[in-house]
């Protein structure tokens, strides 16, 4: 082994506390990359493959009804390349030992045929067979939900009739890898499911023999989703179409998109946090090694070992804190990645949904890390080439002692020597108090990102359910109903209060910008279901125009007062010119509102509903219940109870992983900081410290000297680090501000006492352990020490 290879063995193992700390910080940002790497790969292949291999649909259209002779002339538009029409419907279930009714939706399959486009992937039995009026096909997360297996049964409503289902196949379609229900943005699998049953049954079921009411479709190699989407939307037109619409905007794949955005945007962010603070961490250590060995590098010149080798010996020390970071960062973030696409299998329904580690990356995450310990120790190791032999053989020039300025300005006078003697300390070295500052306001803003989550989280389902959503259920029809049907709701056994709302398909359009939305007419003076301000102060409906989610007026690029066009696409399908009356604030999807009344004349209906928002008595919810399987007309009843609790269960996993690993990483990061700032001072005044004792300081004032100057300077980076953890948040917010779902930037002094209470525990970890390291000092040495 060559001499200069066992001098770099010798001094790892003298420098293994800050070798090791460098390497845990540096590991954080490489097993973030890691994990959220893998994550993406796992994702996009599962999504990738999946799509492909059972032909999901490029474009999608839904229509009133039409005869099954139109599904050829279809056929002939250009740039189709296989389409299908189906049947598409919604179900109601009545299950043992669930109180309300669980509901779900329910599509056709082909009889005789596999079917062209979206096609199943069976989990357990088989398909219904053709004609069959019974049998049906369930999705997977619902029967997992409920224990159910080929050969069970179901008690359901369709359009309007009681029937029992039998399950013969577990499946899922890729055209609802995510599952919610409409308006919901996570899955609720034990009360809503989708089905899938014979066309031939279903077509009696939904009185549409020899018709259809959907369609979807896909493309020929090269062909262009925009004209296929006109000559669908022309030639359905007369039979009720609403408007067609891709990829891009269904539910199911925009979240999984909007969901692997925002794990690219993680891997790239944390990462280049963490290689920051550890090539900081490596610069500091190997430039006080550099000056501690003034006369061995002399020595190593002056034996006959060139510059480069002198230089490249000083770069495997950071090479070292390189690989070992990389095995400590690939075989953990490898486990979290594992750990984690668990809890988006509860999310996302794939077929072969594994955990693919992203090869590329951890050769990037090796690059990344070498390149940024390189770089901090670049400085270090140019002084050690440059340094002559003979200069190199003298002690290094003494460090100028003076007053600091703090002092010449009379501000310190209330300081004891001890803190006197920090103060100047950290003054001779400007830039190392700095970096150390910098690295422990780092570990201070880490913390804030989970905790605004999780305070996010908090406000957000106090927004939706207690000051938005005040109704107790909400009830949609199958189809939109004269007042009749309001009157029947409010004579349900418990029915308080109704409010009616309608809804209408359209599309809203601004210059060359439009969005596909559901319009929703709600009464100017409702008290059930409100919209807000971002302040949760209720909005009031205007007489004229419309209100938009903040969201989509952004999307549209409107502002209040600004004209817009609707496309309605029903009824008689009416172009209505308004104007933007205002915004409201909402998190999941986006809306357009106006007067119910207003949306009645345009359509020409009176009193029109879709549906109503109640208020229960709740010791007659058993009552209602049984009333609402029992009314034909009624396509769902939501409870909001039920979807708030839905909501909490789906989130608490997920933000429970986050805020450990958030938080895992602030420890290691302050305490590293810490350690390797502490180590370094300690190395630097060593004889200062041992001197301090023989002239008769006790070991506790020895210790404060030191001590003090690292206690100065997480004090100064708490509120830095408060500031820059409230802008991450802030920047995290806006990443996953998206069209689909909205998280609100809630900053809480909960997320900020947190922040500092980690810091501060960990960095008083790190001074336990120096502090032992002070009282142990060898005293002898120092009067054998040269002047």
């Amino acid at each position: 082994m060559r001499a200069l290879n066992v001098k770099l063995l010798r001094d790892l193992w003298s420098m293994k506390g800050q070798m090791a700390a460098v390497a845990l910080v540096m590991s954080c940002g490489l097993m973030v990359m890691i994990m959220a790497r893998g994550l993406v790969m796992s994702l996009e292949t599962a999504r990738d493959e999946y799509y492909a291999s059972h032909r999901l649909a490029h474009v999608f259209c839904d229509l009133k009804r039409a005869p099954n002779a139109i599904g050829t002339r279809l056929r002939e538009i250009d740039g189709v390349a296989s389409l299908e029409t189906r049947i598409k419907g919604a179900l109601t279930l009545d299950l043992p030992g669930l109180a309300e009714p669980a509901d779900g939706l329910v599509l056709s399959l082909p009889d005789g045929r596999e079917t062209e486009v979206n096609r199943l992937h069976l989990r357990q039995g088989r398909l219904p067979e053709p004609y069959s009026p019974d049998e049906v096909v369930v999705s997977e997360p619902f029967a997992k939900a409920h224990g159910f297996v080929p050969g069970h049964t179901l008690e359901a409503t369709i359009y309007g009739a009681r029937t029992t289902l039998r399950i013969v196949g577990v499946g899922m379609s890729p055209e609802y890898v995510y599952e919610t229900r409409p308006g919901e943005t996570v899955p609720d699998n034990r009360r809503y499911g989708t089905f899938w049953m014979s066309e031939g049954s279903l077509a009696d079921a939904f009185i549409l023999k020899g018709a259809f009411n959907s369609v979807i479709l896909t493309l020929a190699p090269g062909a262009e989703t925009g004209p296929v989407k006109k000559d669908l939307d022309r030639i359905l037109a007369p039979y009720g179409a609403l408007v067609a619409f891709d990829r891009s905007e269904h539910v199911s794949t925009k979240l999984i998109d909007d969901r692997i955005a925002m794990l690219k945007g993680f891997a790239i962010a944390f990462p280049v946090i963490f290689l920051s603070i550890a090539a900081f961490m490596t610069s500091a250590a190997l430039t006080r090694l550099v000056r501690l060995q003034r006369e061995q590098i002399a020595q190593l010149k002056a034996f006959g070992y060139s510059s480069a080798d002198v230089g490249l010996h000083y770069f495997q020390f950071a090479l070292a804190a390189v690989v070992a970071a990389t095995l400590l960062g690939s075989v953990v973030g490898l486990w979290l990645g594992q750990n984690l696409v668990e809890i988006y299998r509860r999310f996302f329904q794939f077929p072969n949904l594994v955990f693919r580690p992203d090869w590329w990356a951890l050769g990037l995450a090796l690059a990344a890390s070498a390149g940024a310990s390189f770089i901090g120790v670049l400085g270090a190791v140019r002084q050690a080439v440059k340094l002559p032999p003979a200069e190199a053989m003298r002690p290094e020039p003494p460090t100028r002692f003076e007053p600091s300025v703090l002092e010449r300005m009379g501000l310190l006078r209330l300081l004891s020597p001890i803190q006197r003697m920090a103060l100047r300390n950290l003054e001779r070295r400007p830039w190392q108090a700095f970096f150390t500052a910098l690295g422990l306001a780092m570990a201070t803003a880490i913390p804030i990102v989970p905790g605004a989550m999780g305070d996010g989280i908090d406000y957000l389902m106090d927004f939706q359910w207690r000051l938005a959503q005040r109704q107790d259920a909400t009830v949609s029809l199958i189809e939109p109903a004269s007042p009749a049907a309001l009157h029947a709701l409010a004579a349900m056994p418990g029915v308080l209060h109704v409010e009616p709302f309608r809804v209408v398909q359209g599309r809203i359009v601004n210059g060359l910008h439009e969005r596909r939305v559901g319009l929703t007419g709600r009464l100017p003076d409702a008290r059930l279901n409100l919209l807000l301000d971002d302040k949760g102060r209720a909005v009031e409906l205007p007489l004229a125009g419309l209100l938009l989610s903040e969201k989509l007026a952004e999307v549209l690029e409107l502002a209040p007062g600004d004209p817009v066009r609707i496309e309605v696409q029903e009824g008689r399908r009416p172009v209505l010119e308004t104007f933007v009356a205002g915004t409201i604030t909402d998190f999941a999807g986006v809306g357009a509102y106006m007067d119910f009344h207003a949306l009645g004349r345009l359509m020409g209906e009176e009193r029109v509903v879709s549906g109503a928002h109640l208020t229960l008595d709740n010791t007659y919810r058993s009552e209602f219940l049984d009333a609402a399987a029992d009314t034909p007309a009624i396509a769902s009843a939501v409870f909001t109870s039920s979807a708030r609790e839905s909501f909490q269960l789906a989130m608490g996993d997920m933000m429970g992983v986050v805020q450990a690993v958030y938080f895992g990483f602030a420890i290691i990061v302050s305490c590293g900081v810490v350690y390797n700032g502490a180590r370094i001072a300690l190395s630097e005044r060593t004889r200062d410290l041992a001197t301090l004792r023989v002239l008769g300081f006790s070991e506790a004032e020895t210790t404060m000297i030191l001590l003090s100057e690292l206690i100065f300077l997480t004090l100064a980076a708490l509120l830095p680090g408060l500031l820059i953890g409230s802008e991450m948040a802030r920047v995290l917010v806006l990443t996953a501000n998206t069209e689909s779902v909205r998280m609100p930037l809630v900053l809480t002094g909960r997320a900020y006492a947190t922040a500092v209470l980690i810091v501060l525990s960990s960095s008083m970890a790190s001074f336990l352990v120096v502090g032992r390291r002070i009282r142990n000092l060898q005293l002898l040495a120092v009067l054998k020490a040269p002047e």
